[in-house]
């Protein structure tokens, strides 16, 4: 039995610690006792430590005694902390999907010796393992990844529930998509080049550009054409697109009765309360894989995984908390287990690219009834 620390408690964070915690010695830090003592009331076997991960050296004094540390921040405050896990000595798998580019923090991983995963979620995390896996059999010349987790029930205007911060789902509508083709990294706003896309059991829904090819930017520079787009109900992105257009999502303050405030930080408070996915709200995650490529015998490959996945009502978990925090907490069992054990840092796609790895993982998921259904042609 190993000692886990599970640093921030949301949804997936809780999650997280609520699957490790039956099969190891799991801790969970956050600053809100009030998120902690919610967990601790689902299941008395996690220790709870009031934690802010802004103070560097106590959240490096905290995870001592910890094998690996599982961190599940918000992405604002990703990149510093997994730095100082790192300058911890100590091994991590990170779902915060911070902004910064992860490969910066290589050197400092090797010569701590540590392993770290990064990105280790549904999307960033799946795609690319799926990615890495297949780079490895075929030359491969398309990637595509269709994304979204989605409300059961339709709320107008947004017809939408985040299961994370508002204010992270909104980085996610301002930073600006990158994807390649022809071979060359291509800049577009987010919320761009919408289309419709039919999906099995749920129906049309619309992508737009999101920059979420993430490390696959660098790791994958072989591959010609590399796109990643989210999901969402139609018209969604429209009224999305009138926010951004007047303001609501800017950073720079505004004075108001002699009070200054940014609108962004006003928008997330509002939004909190329209997107907070309720504790018991049923909802889906849709992923359409497509990766296209030439065989060793010269043979033109089409491979598509499909995700569809359920709240699940027989342990009260979201959807978008298991297929995020199962993928990282199989990818904990495999640093765990020693079947992963390279130093340094590590996104998805770096750790899909071992067939053990690969189907470790995807078995674990399985276990869990998240499942991938594999199409080939």
């Amino acid at each position: 039995m190993s000692k886990i620390i599970v640093i921030g408690s949301g949804m997936v964070g809780s999650a997280m610690a609520l699957d490790l915690v039956k099969q190891h010695d799991v801790t969970v830090a956050d600053k809100s006792s009030f998120a902690l003592d919610k967990l601790k009331s689902k299941n008395e076997k996690i220790t709870t430590i009031i934690l802010d991960v802004c103070n560097s050296d106590e959240l490096k004094k905290t995870i001592q005694p910890f094998n690996l540390v599982v961190s599940a921040v918000p992405g604002f405050l990703g990149y510093q902390t997994l730095k100082n896990i790192i300058e911890a000595g100590k091994n991590t798998v990170d779902i915060s999907f911070f902004p910064e580019n992860c490969l910066e923090l290589q050197s400092l991983a090797v010569q701590k010796n540590v392993t770290a995963i990064v990105d280790c979620g549904v999307a960033p995390g799946m795609g690319n393992i799926i990615l890495g896996y297949y780079n490895e059999q075929l030359n491969i010349t398309d990637f595509e990844c269709l994304v979204g987790g989605l409300p059961k029930i339709k709320k107008w205007p947004f017809a939408y529930k985040a299961p994370f911060s508002p204010i992270d789902v909104i980085e996610e509508y301002t930073r600006p998509a990158r994807y390649v083709e022809n071979g060359c990294i291509v800049t577009r706003e987010a919320l761009s080049d919408v289309e419709q896309v039919e999906f099995e059991g749920v129906g049309t829904l619309e992508s737009f550009n999101s920059d979420g090819l993430r490390s696959l930017l660098f790791t994958m520079p072989h591959i010609k054409n590399m796109k990643e787009k989210t999901l969402r109900y139609p018209g969604h992105v429209e009224y999305v697109r009138v926010l951004r257009s007047t303001g609501f999502f800017s950073t720079t303050p505004v004075e108001i009765n002699g009070a200054k405030i940014r609108p962004i930080d006003f928008t997330s408070r509002l939004l909190f309360d329209e997107w907070k996915l309720g504790e018991t709200e049923e909802e889906i995650t849709v992923m359409r894989i497509t990766i296209k490529g030439i065989d060793d015998k010269g043979r033109q490959q089409t491979i598509v995984y499909h995700l569809h996945d359920n709240y699940n009502h027989a342990t009260n978990t979201s959807s978008m908390a298991r297929t995020t925090g199962y993928t990282a907490t199989a990818a904990a069992h495999l640093i765990l287990n020693g079947v992963f054990n390279n130093k340094g840092v590590f996104p998805p796609e770096l750790v899909g690219k071992y067939e053990k790895c690969f189907h470790s993982i995807m078995q674990y998921l399985n276990d869990r009834s998240v499942q991938y259904v594999k199409t080939q042609y």
